[in-house]
């Protein structure tokens, strides 16, 4: 039985594009001579759907796309991902299915048991999970048909009770098929692999698995399905962040036509989660996906031009030229503002990154905007010392010039803050925190600078000076980053474990880092919610990223 995946970018919400898309594949697969087609979860409507779920004419509209695939099914067993409606009066309205179409006909359906509620996920607010498991029929072959988050509780997890594939084995399936929408994070693969090989390890059978690809706002979606044989060796991997198609030939004696790229000893089985932070840690896979980020952001949105303020530091050098990589350097027009406090460098720094990139860029001193403000504001601040008010002005003229020509010319701000910054407070509402998305915010400072280095690993791109200058907002004499916050070296370090581990003061100090230092900056994090809670959109490239999938009140007295 010849079996083709295909990993496909679909668009929420964008019946038409999505369904011509599954369609065009399964045209392919039939010149191939495929038997099955195995396209992804959700892939109907694009995942997550969110609230979208509760029209009615949404769900209508994937029983359309259903019906027009299953048009084209002659000859062709197709199994693909939908929101179905559950006809019972008891629990939720839907159940996420997973849908086997041939010849024309509805042949069977299977539904999501094990739906996740933690991090970026909320299925349980949509779905009704099934509590009763089945294999499905096709050429012959038991096909053991699973969705994502169900191969990833082997008993072993405390979220859940149940284990589908513990039922469905019972039946002696020839081989588990399992469609996902598995977000990336940069320990996602190791882990993902090591989830897909302990089930085969376990059953004994072999595993189909289909993952999408694609961005949908903040949450990236890695591709890489995968191919493992009875005896957990890899036989297919698909590309990472973009699409792919893999074909694979099952026999009768269940094994596969295809040798193995890897063997089951060359695959760890440990699930990856690093105990302590490292800024080099996959910078490769964090460009691509954020890369990958920005440009279906901005296609998917129907935008085209993008406007960022382009100060001469890191931040903004990198986030320029993750742009001009996604969207093309003409479509990038940086904004030069310097201060009466911007070193010449700074100016010089930001020039020279454009004229490499050969992007389009402005420069606009903002000083007779500050001095305006000040000469406004002179009857209320009297004599006051100059202070963070002063500051922060400056950061919001910049915002204001930056929205200014935006709107002027229909461009998308693109927010440079970076996630040390984010995390500690250390930004101005309105100011250079405002953006239609946060291509940095989910990224530590010191990885900023390992992306750098990986922008220029083929020749410099960003200039050497840039990367080597002491980090500064340059809204007061001779400011440094470090006159308010730890070496960030020190700081990331803390903030790993506070954010991604979940580790309260008492654990990190016992690590060996200094008290203050550590209470200090925990409060910082605490008392910035409401400034987060204002933010743009921010891509996800860490296994806990601000936004959708981390909620903590901001009105909250705690520290851990």
């Amino acid at each position: 039985m010849k079996i083709i995946l295909a990993q496909q970018n679909y668009h929420i919400g964008n019946f038409e594009s999505n369904t011509q898309k599954i369609i065009a594949a399964i045209e392919e697969g039939k010149k191939q001579h495929a038997d099955l087609m195995v396209f992804s979860e959700l892939c109907i409507c694009g995942y997550p759907p969110l609230d979208l779920l509760d029209f009615t004419n949404f769900i209508e509209k994937c029983n359309e796309s259903i019906d027009m695939i299953r048009s084209h099914t002659q000859g062709i067993g197709v199994l693909i991902g939908t929101p179905s409606v559950n006809e019972k009066k008891e629990g939720k309205n839907l159940f996420n299915s997973a849908y086997l179409l041939y010849n024309n006909t509805i042949v069977d359906v299977v539904h999501k048991s094990l739906l996740p509620t933690y991090d970026v996920f909320d299925e349980y607010r949509y779905f009704e999970p099934a509590y009763a498991w089945h294999t499905m029929m096709f050429n012959g072959k038991k096909l053991a048909v699973t969705i994502c988050e169900d191969i990833w509780n082997l008993g072993d997890n405390p979220l859940y009770r149940i284990c589908p594939m513990d039922a469905l084995i019972k039946e002696q399936p020839d081989v588990m098929i399992n469609l996902s929408a598995s977000p990336f994070d940069y320990t996602r693969i190791e882990e993902r692999k090591a989830i897909i090989q302990a089930n085969v390890a376990k059953y004994k059978i072999p595993l189909i698995y289909c993952n999408t690809v694609g961005s949908q706002t903040e949450i990236i979606f890695d591709g890489g399905s995968l191919v493992f044989d009875k005896d957990a060796n890899l036989l297919k991997e698909g590309k990472y962040f973009e699409e792919d198609m893999l074909t694979v030939n099952f026999l009768d004696n269940g094994s596969f036509e295809e040798m193995s790229i890897a063997t089951s000893k060359e695959i760890s089985s440990v699930k990856w989660n690093p105990s302590v932070y490292d800024q080099h840690l996959h910078t490769d896979r964090i460009y691509d996906a954020i890369v990958l980020g920005v440009k279906d952001y901005f296609s998917k949105m129907g935008f085209k031009h993008a406007i960022l303020g382009s100060s001469g530091g890191i931040d903004s050098a990198v986030t320029l030229a993750i742009a001009c990589e996604a969207l093309g350097n003409e479509n990038v027009h940086a904004l030069l503002l310097p201060s009466q406090y911007s070193t010449g460098h700074s100016v010089d720094d930001a020039v020279a990154l454009s004229k490499k990139l050969g992007n389009p860029y402005d420069l606009i001193a903002i000083q007779p905007v500050f001095d305006a403000f000040m000469d406004q504001l002179k009857p209320i601040y009297k004599d006051l010392p100059f202070n963070l008010a002063e500051e922060n002005i400056q950061a919001r003229t910049r915002g204001n010039l930056l929205m200014a020509v935006a709107n002027k010319f229909g461009y998308i701000l693109l927010n440079t803050t970076n996630k040390s910054e984010c995390a500690t407070g250390y930004g101005t509402l309105y100011g250079d925190m405002a953006g239609g998305i946060s291509v940095l915010g989910d990224v530590y400072k010191m990885q900023v600078y390992a992306l750098a280095n990986h922008i220029n690993r083929n020749g410099e791109i960003i200039p050497q000076h840039i990367i080597d200058k002491a980090p500064s907002a340059e809204l007061r004499p001779n400011q440094k980053d470090s006159d308010s916050l730890p070496d960030y070296s020190l700081l990331d370090a803390i903030l790993y474990q506070y954010i991604e581990r979940h580790h309260g003061s008492k654990e990190i100090i016992a690590m060996g880092f200094e008290k203050e230092m550590v209470e200090r900056t925990l409060r910082l994090v605490n008392i910035s919610e409401y400034k987060r809670n204002q933010f743009c959109p921010i891509i996800r490239v860490s296994p806990k990223a601000f936004g959708v999938g981390r909620r903590v009140p901001i009105v909250a007295n705690y520290l851990s």
